[in-house]
């Protein structure tokens, strides 16, 4: 949907920058018809700077460009959201936002799980069962997760969806366990993958 430079008096829309592999929302700026132009044309996102009255390829002068991998208008035309990949701090500040925020990976419920295993093994308490698996040691952990990945192997070939599911979900868990044992977590799995993908 083509941006509508006109519904604002100044022409100038707010821009919304996310990673495109965190998700994590890294700045807001404001583009006129001109750095929108400019954006899609270098692959560079550009804004208009309303303190020096000029465009201003974010990076110029830090080199920390902001790589444009997709640019979309919402629904009103009014606001632009654009998915980046940053090459390097993008806060005047040197932080990684400009809200001061560490642009980490986020996998949702799945990054929380790791820090739940990641206190269980640092803080281990006597009724935890994750806890119970690192303090039996690697064998045990790395047994848990090859019985498991038979379990899915089974259910696989049956019809139970219910079943398969929640197989698949133990061998996850017990997976991210023992990652976590090796001293890895999803993210280093992640991004092995990303390279392949290249």
């Amino acid at each position: 949907m083509t941006p509508d430079f006109n519904k604002n008096p100044d022409q100038l829309l707010p821009a919304i920058i996310q990673d495109v592999r965190t998700a994590t929302v890294l700045m807001l700026g404001y583009m006129n018809e001109a750095a929108y132009t400019k954006t899609l044309e270098t692959r560079k996102v550009t804004f208009f700077s309303r303190t020096k009255n000029r465009l201003w390829t974010k990076g110029e002068t830090s080199g920390n460009y902001l790589q444009l991998v997709s640019l979309r208008s919402d629904c009103d035309r009014d606001t632009l959201l654009l998915k980046v990949l940053p090459a390097g701090p993008v806060c005047h500040k040197g932080t990684d936002t400009c809200w001061g925020e560490a642009n980490n990976p986020s996998f949702g419920f799945l990054s929380v799980l790791e820090q739940t295993i990641k206190e269980r093994r640092e803080q281990p308490e006597t009724n935890s069962y994750i806890a119970s698996l690192f303090q039996k040691g690697i064998n045990t952990i790395a047994q848990k997760v090859g019985e498991e990945a038979v379990e899915v192997i089974i259910e696989a070939k049956d019809d139970n969806n219910t079943l398969f599911l929640n197989e698949s979900a133990d061998l996850l868990f017990h997976y991210l366990i023992l990652l976590q044992a090796k001293g890895f977590q999803l993210q280093d799995v992640v991004a092995i993958l990303e390279q392949r993908a290249k």
